[in-house]
């Protein structure tokens, strides 16, 4: 009889161990090193964020694909050619509605390849109707949304940072996703900016309270485009960990993390960064002064994580983006996703090599991969990675040890 109760005992143990200790390491508890600028750490370890946004769209499919219940599941894919770049970090723009599915390929990307997560949550910028930050409905159902986010992902190992927004400070005075009431309508464009500002980021301080009860392991991150209103958030947004600044400013980022340490002093994160490989000027693919703008933008990140070098705020960087989207330049039209898209969508003088294109647009937004999509040839399921000199340039830097 003894010897049947410990078979059974082990029967029922063995997995539950194996399944605690083996397959799902340690939750890592991260905090911010201030003492010699700032730094991430990792369970104790430095941790210079060096990575990609991730959202592996295939050729003839748009921003709807849920690439998380693909059953080629692409990130092992990605995430074997991101471990010989020397990536150790993706983010995520969007979850799945399956959180069994999300989790999945998470710990797969970090256990197979080390790979941790930034965990975003729009905050309904892209809703429609618009967003309105001053309407309590919408922001309700917002806040019930992004702390089940952090509920069903807080103990999962591939969590690095949760990230809250993206641009939606260019809604505070651009005709992007437009907000308003009747009460800020009736003060002068002046005071509705800072309103607005004061508004959205009173609210996000409420959600970085809410999550740190949650979650206390995980920093948090407020996601914003450029520096703008950045000193309304240190008065209105106090309780966020890090600023996760999205900028282009060509091939380095000249005085930005300076006036991050004067307008907001937390340290940062590059959420958004990078460089498209088409030229505008000569309309032919330009892979070259892709790579050398990629080489100079990294210089600059690592060069501003060291407090001797640089300012000493920057945690490193996710750059946009890790493949090319071909849906971009028509994405009410599906039949234009199985064509890459040659056409300019906006202009950017501090990107050079192309900022004399004949009709003044020279950003090509179907082209900011460091790997290309053959959708010609399939590998293991999906369309075939065609690795950018980019991708080289970046894995010659991030697997140096001295860079």
């Amino acid at each position: 009889m003894p010897v049947l109760v410990l078979l059974l005992l082990l029967i029922f143990l063995v997995p539950y161990f194996f399944n605690k200790f083996v397959l799902s390491p340690p939750i890592s508890t991260l905090t911010i090193d201030r003492q010699n600028g700032y730094k991430l750490l990792v369970d104790g370890k430095r941790y210079l964020i060096r990575g990609v946004c991730y959202a592996p769209t295939p050729v003839g499919k748009d921003y709807e694909y849920n690439f998380w219940s693909d059953p080629g599941k692409p990130w092992l894919v990605d995430g074997k050619l991101m471990k010989e770049a020397g990536i150790n970090t993706v983010r995520i723009y969007r979850l799945g509605k399956n959180p069994e599915e999300v989790k999945k390929a998470l710990e797969e990307l970090y256990q197979k390849f080390g790979i941790r997560a930034l965990m975003g949550h729009y905050l309904g910028f892209w809703d429609w109707p618009p967003p309105n930050y001053a309407d309590e409905a919408f922001k309700e159902k917002v806040r019930i949304e992004v702390l089940e986010m952090v509920r069903l992902y807080k103990a999962s190992p591939a969590v690095l940072m949760w990230v809250l927004g993206n641009e939606n400070n260019y809604s505070f005075d651009r005709n992007v996703q437009r907000w308003t009431t009747e009460e800020l309508d009736a003060l002068p464009l002046e005071n509705q900016y800072k309103e607005k500002a004061k508004i959205y980021y009173s609210y996000v301080n409420g959600l970085v309270k809410e999550i740190k009860r949650i979650d206390p392991n995980h920093p948090v991150v407020l996601g914003v485009g450029e520096v703008k209103s950045l000193e309304i958030a240190r008065e209105h947004c106090p309780d966020v960990d890090v600023i996760g600044m999205i900028a282009y400013r060509g091939p380095t980022f000249g005085n930005l993390f300076r006036q991050v340490k004067q307008k907001f002093d937390k340290p940062l994160v590059l959420i958004e960064w990078g460089a498209d490989s088409y030229n505008a000027a000569t309309r032919d693919p330009d892979e070259e002064n892709q790579a050398a703008f990629l080489k100079q933008q990294w210089k600059d990140i690592s060069k501003n994580s060291e407090p001797k070098s640089g300012a000493g705020n920057c945690l490193g960087g996710t750059l946009f983006e890790w493949s090319d989207e071909w849906w971009k330049g028509n994405e009410n039209l599906p039949h234009t996703w199985s064509v890459h898209d040659t056409a300019a969508h906006w202009y950017n003088n501090s990107y050079y090599f192309d900022a004399e294109a004949s009709d003044r647009l020279n950003m090509n937004e179907e082209w900011w991969g460091i790997v290309s999509l053959d959708p010609k040839k399939m590998e293991h399921g999906n369309q075939a990675r065609v690795p950018k000199k980019s991708y080289y340039t970046l894995k010659a830097l991030w697997t140096n040890k001295n860079s």
